[in-house]
């Protein structure tokens, strides 16, 4: 019976888990600010197995989740940079005032957990940004082409 009692108890206590649009959109922003799945499936009120599920099944919400992360990356890196120009006041027991102190163990954890996944993202941002650079200088070309053809058939290219 205590099984059972249990087994009821444990009921009231899951939430149901509101819909993907409902939730995908708080925990892809919590997890731009913390890089934190967990602390970004608390916020959105859902477990972590469902946003893993999701970023498994949905190829969209897994490009939005690396996007995310990305952002992440960025947000701590800048709160790397600042805490190490800055450090943070901490107080001492006993003094009256606190004192710089530059521990940065755990942000260097974090930034090393996510490098080789930005690094990926960011080498696919170069190439989409490589890709339209090609295009617009081949029509640049293809333009000059189409000039010099005009030219030489309108009688310009005889000075030549």
């Amino acid at each position: 019976m205590a099984a059972t009692a249990r087994r009821g108890a444990a009921a009231p206590e899951a939430r149901a888990t509101p819909n993907f649009d409902q939730w995908s959109k708080e925990f892809l922003s919590e997890l731009a600010t913390s890089s934190n799945v967990s602390a970004a499936a608390r916020v959105a009120g859902v477990a972590n197995r469902a946003v893993y599920e999701a970023r498994r099944t949905n190829a969209e919400f897994n490009r939005a989740w690396q996007l995310a992360l990305c952002d992440g990356y960025d947000n701590l890196e800048l709160d790397l940079l600042r805490r190490l120009r800055e450090g943070e006041l901490k107080p001492r027991a006993g003094a009256k005032k606190g004192t710089r102190s530059f521990d940065n163990a755990t942000a260097f954890r974090l930034l090393v957990a996510h490098r080789d996944s930005v690094a990926r993202e960011r080498a696919l941002r170069e190439d989409q940004d490589a890709d339209a650079i090609i295009a617009s200088i081949n029509a640049k070309l293809e333009l000059m082409r189409e000039r010099s053809l005009a030219q030489r058939t309108d009688g310009g290219g005889d000075d030549e």
